[in-house]
């Protein structure tokens, strides 16, 4: 939605940016929920990463009120080029598989630190790997998701099955409740300034959230229909395209 707003709309990026961050609270939400109904979120590994991503991305809304608005166009720019290489770098279903079963086989079992029990009655075992790594990861993330709205759950779902060693499942449904709180908090810093600077910023941000809201909640809700439709790989091949035909255009204004 930032690059959105900034070249069709030509608004500031400031309020692009915070627009697209409350618009981001909803689409996470439906989500968050239903991992929580799943019971696949790790609410301990999730707090953890908290601790570290809700400060930066307090700094990242703060950076991004002090940065002049041509420097937040470029750092969004390059962080949609880091979006759409987290597309190509994803692995390949089989892989996940071979992924999933290695980390059974050396970090679950009897031994493991963490146990959970999803809804289903599943036992999920495993153990977290390079713990101090991954909150350095996910504070980066948070830092860019506060200046300029994306970022965090890129970084996360990659690190958190990679490099913590999580399995695929558990990974993506504690990113999402870490992408989800984190955005609510770098959205209410966003909505904070825009009140006590007054002007238009507020109700421009309103008018943009009335459609934009409604639009992701409904839209996740397709979500699984289209994924049927066509294959994972193909979709992050095409969000990957979409992203840098964007990062162009963003960095391209930015120089004319």
């Amino acid at each position: 939605f930032s690059p959105l707003f900034i070249l069709a709309l030509r608004l500031p990026p400031e309020v692009a940016i915070g627009t697209a961050l409350i618009t981001e609270v909803f689409g996470f939400a439906s989500g968050l929920f239903a991992y929580m109904h799943k019971r696949l979120i790790d609410y301990s590994l999730g707090g953890s990463l908290l601790l570290t991503t809700i400060p930066m991305a307090i700094v990242g809304t703060v950076a991004a009120s002090i940065i002049p608005a041509v420097f937040l166009k470029v750092i969004l720019g390059v962080g949609l080029f880091v979006v759409a290489l987290s597309f190509l770098r994803q692995p390949a279903h089989e892989d996940v598989t071979h992924l999933d079963t290695a980390i059974d086989a050396k970090y679950g079992g009897a031994n493991a630190e963490t146990c959970l029990v999803a809804a289903d009655g599943k036992e999920i075992r495993y153990t977290v790997c390079d713990r101090t790594e991954g909150r350095l990861i996910a504070g980066v993330g948070a830092l860019f998701m506060g200046m300029v709205s994306t970022g965090l759950g890129e970084m996360n779902g990659y690190f958190l099955l990679q490099r913590c060693r999580v399995p695929s499942t558990v990974s993506v449904a504690t990113s999402v409740l870490v992408v989800a709180v984190t955005a609510l908090v770098a959205s209410a810093g966003h909505l904070l300034r825009f009140v006590t600077a007054g002007g238009d910023a507020l109700p421009t941000v309103f008018n943009l959230a009335i459609f934009t809201v409604p639009g992701v909640i409904i839209g996740g809700q397709f979500g699984s229909y289209v994924a049927s439709l066509i294959s994972q790989r193909t979709l992050e091949l095409s969000l990957a395209m979409l992203f840098i035909l964007v990062a162009v255009l963003t960095l391209g204004q930015t120089v004319l």
